[in-house]
C-alpha cells in the first residue's frame, strides 16, 4: 500500500484557513541550510539537490520492500518544507530584509523508512548523479512539539495576515510563541501556480 501524507496525516498537511493548535510528532528530514533571499539562484540550486535525493530515497525504499511483508511498500514524496528565521543582523533591523533570511529547506523522510537504509541510499545516489550540493546535505531530526498552524492561500508576501490570525488564537488560549522561528510547508508548485492561489501551511511552536 502506498503512504499518502495528505491522507494518513491530513491534520498536518491539509489544514484549513482557520488556525488550529496541533501536536506535531518528531520528524526526520533531508535538509540544506541557507542564508539570503530565497528568490536568488542559490535557493534554486538547493531544490536541484533535494528533490533528486528525495526521489532516490523513494526508489531505494521500494527496492528494499520487494518480497517483504510491510504495511507500506511505497510512498508519495512529502512536500517541500522550510524552517525560517533571521540572521542576528536581520533581527536588529526595523524592516524585513530578505537578504537576512536564515533557513533550512527540507523534505521529510517517512517514519517507516529504515534508519540504516538512509545513508547507504544517499551514497548510491551520490555515485549515480552529479548533484552540486549533495555533500552539504544533512539528516535533521526535529522533536515533537505543540504548535499552531493555518493554511495560507495567496502570495508569500501576504503571510503576515495569516500569522496575525494564528497569534490571536494563541493569545486566546493563554499560550505564547516559543520563538520567532516558523515553518512553511509548500503544497503548491510556485513555478506553475499563480501567486494568488498558492497554498502554504504556516506553523510555529507554542508553549
Amino acid at each position: 500500500m502506498k503512504y499518502l501524507s495528505k491522507k494518513q496525516e491530513r491534520e498536518l498537511y491539509l489544514p484549513t484557513t482557520t488556525p488550529k493548535i496541533v501536536n506535531v510528532p518528531g520528524q526526520k528530514f533531508i535538509s540544506l541550510h541557507g542564508v539570503g533571499d530565497p528568490n536568488g539562484p542559490e535557493f534554486k540550486e538547493k531544490m536541484e539537490t533535494l528533490f533528486p535525493v528525495a526521489y532516490g530515497l523513494k526508489a531505494a525504499y521500494r527496492k528494499y520492500c520487494e518480497g517483504k511483508d510491510v504495511e507500506f511498500d511505497d510512498y508519495v514524496v512529502f512536500p517541500l518544507e522550510g524552517v525560517w528565521s533571521l540572521t542576528e543582523a536581520g533581527q536588529k533591523l526595523d524592516h524585513l530584509d530578505k537578504n537576512e533570511f536564515e533557513y533550512d529547506v527540507m523534505i521529510r523522510i517517512p517514519d517507516f523508512f529504515p534508519a540504516d537504509l538512509i545513508e547507504p541510499s544517499i551514497e548510491e545516489i551520490k555515485s549515480k548523479k552529479h548533484l552540486k550540493l549533495i555533500n552539504d546535505l544533512e539528516i535533521k531530526e526535529y522533536p515533537a512539539i505543540e504548535a499552531v498552524e493555518v493554511l495560507h492561500v495567496g502570495k508569500y508576501d501576504d503571510e503576515p495576515a495569516s500569522f496575525a490570525k494564528m497569534d490571536k488564537l494563541v493569545s486566546e488560549q493563554g499560550k505564547q510563541r516559543a520563538s520567532m522561528i516558523h515553518r512553511e510547508i509548500y503544497l503548491s508548485d510556485a513555478r506553475r501556480v499563480e501567486p494568488e492561489r498558492l497554498k502554504t501551511v504556516l506553523r510555529y511552536e507554542i508553549k
